[in-house]
């Protein structure tokens, strides 16, 4: 009888801390998932980003692996490359201001930042770790600001 109580105790404690990991995802990190729309990029004092334009477009998704990627293309006009091969001229002009990476991402509810482990980038020198400040805004929006400098993400879900 014994040895029945004490492995139904195990069983018991085995099954709750299994919830306790299901339960280890922080609202905050919750309310990331899903599909962002770009709404507006702007610098410290309030001006648009130069590389990017006014109206730059974008989309960043997080979803419940932990798995999250981003694009963002300038407002701008881009030509079409005049042949297959881009010249190198065509090349750059094609990359100033747009932004792509992909990794995975964890939340510091605390801290109120959001870090993207970054593991592929457009710029091939910018893999690693970015850490954004966020705030939730009204219309099912969130800011994310670079710890480094000023900007201000603003994105919109998908619905």
């Amino acid at each position: 009888m014994r040895k029945i109580g004490l492995w139904g105790l195990l069983i018991l404690a085995f099954v709750a801390s299994l919830g306790g990991q299901a339960a280890t995802q922080s609202a905050d990190a919750k309310r990331f998932i899903g599909t962002w729309r770009l709404v507006s990029i702007t610098q410290q004092d309030g001006a648009a980003d130069p590389n990017r334009g006014a109206h730059p477009t974008g989309l960043i998704y997080y979803d419940t692996t932990g798995h999250m990627a981003v694009q963002i293309m300038p407002d701008r006009r881009r030509p079409p490359f005049a042949s297959a091969q881009p010249t190198p001229e065509e090349a750059q002009a094609a990359l100033v201001g747009y932004a792509a990476y992909f990794g995975t991402y964890s939340i510091d509810e605390r801290a109120h930042t959001v870090t993207h482990h970054r593991e592929g980038n457009i710029n091939p020198g910018a893999v690693g770790d970015f850490v954004r400040r966020y705030e939730f805004l009204a219309g099912d929006r969130v800011a994310l600001m670079p710890v480094e400098n000023q900007n201000r993400l603003v994105w919109e879900r998908i619905k």
